[in-house]
């Protein structure tokens, strides 16, 4: 298989020098201060030539807060779809846009959270063969190895660290009769001969641990490469998730990062150095602070796992990127609330499910 040729990538690429030009909400329009109101409406279909990231759910969980769908983004090149996570709702999301699963060609999961990819299933078997328009040709789904629990965590279901060949596989084990039935009365092929599962190996140079060094700072590692897209990894830091990870993707037009679950993290710089579009969680703490039915220890989680306004906008300022889009919002409820990051950091927008950030095309 050919290489992509990957020519110096421009931080500038989509947006010259301000805020340029989404596709949200089925319009070709532009960004100024605010981002476009989507939540109401079909999401943008997007276009089959160039490079583009999707927000097809922008919603933090695991729970049902509103309109917004659980988190997952796509990156598309060409009409090729990547997908990172697949949170509660995406699949219908990845539908209303046009994104049909014949040309997904693999799903990065960045860690193994129930609300980053409670809806793989349904990924999988509502999007199997041709009849649907979904996979007719092997996808791989890359992501963490064994989620090895903290010390002194006690087990309550077994087994404790199963990585995300293992999560696959037990999917697949699960919804076996439906699967062996659909292949023997449709003549569908197997769905395990399609989904190629794998844990990410990290490199062991950057002795990593779950009790002593999580997230320590490492350079970038390849973890993918097609005719399309070449895509590196980097440990970010999600306690007490290990491992958990971010993802760039790289193509001719440019390049998309996707921090996944973390804190302020230097990992997450370094991958996101001079990247065109840096799609980043972010919470809004006070917001949190003020909730009286929160329990300490899940409060204490949220403050100290994710990243606030501002500290989104220094790492987007500290890589260099072209803009920043906020996801996985978390008491966040739209463009007014990033005013202090973008104090640090402009162009700044807070995502909408269903809106699609032209790389360039």
């Amino acid at each position: 298989m050919t290489s992509p040729e990957f020519g110096r990538l421009s931080r500038r690429t989509l947006f010259g020098v301000g805020a340029g030009a989404v596709v949200a909400s089925g319009v070709l329009g532009s960004l100024g201060s605010s981002a476009a109101a989507a939540t109401d409406e079909q999401p943008a279909q997007v276009p089959k030539e160039g490079m583009f990231a999707v927000t097809l759910g922008t919603g933090a969980g695991p729970a049902i807060r509103g309109p917004r769908i659980g988190i997952s983004t796509a990156v598309v090149v060409d009409g090729n779809i990547y997908l990172i996570d697949a949170g509660l709702g995406m699949v219908r999301q990845a539908t209303d846009a046009g994104l049909t699963m014949d040309r997904l060609r693999a799903l990065f999961i960045t860690h193994l959270h129930s609300d980053h990819i409670s809806e793989v299933p349904a990924l999988l078997l509502y999007n199997w063969g041709p009849g649907v328009k979904g996979i007719v040709e092997p996808v791989r789904v890359l992501g963490p190895g064994p989620a090895r629990l903290p010390h002194g965590a006690e087990v309550h279901i077994p087994p404790p660290t199963g990585g995300t060949e293992r999560f696959v596989r037990d999917l697949l084990e699960t919804y076996a009769y439906d699967i062996n039935l659909r292949v023997h009365d449709e003549g569908r092929t197997p769905l395990d001969d399609l989904v190629q599962a794998e844990d990410i190996e990290i490199p062991k140079s950057a002795r990593a641990d779950v009790d002593r060094n999580p997230a320590p700072e490492m350079d970038p590692f390849q973890i993918y490469q097609d005719d399309h897209v070449r895509v590196t990894a980097t440990l970010n830091n999600h306690p007490p998730v290990f491992p958990s990870f971010a993802f760039r993707f790289d193509s001719r037009y440019g390049s998309v990062v996707i921090s996944g679950d973390t804190t302020e993290h230097p990992n997450v710089v370094r991958l996101a150095t001079e990247a065109d579009i840096l799609i980043h969680e972010a919470i809004n703490a006070d917001f949190y602070k003020k909730q009286p039915n929160i329990p300490p220890a899940q409060l204490e989680h949220i403050l100290d796992s994710h990243t606030d306004l501002e500290g989104v906008g220094r790492v987007a300022r500290d890589a260099g990127v072209g803009h920043l889009v906020l996801s996985h919002l978390g008491g966040i409820a739209g463009d007014a609330d990033a005013a202090v990051t973008r104090e640090i950091f402009d162009p700044v927008t807070v995502a909408v499910d269903g809106q699609v950030f032209p790389v360039a095309g």
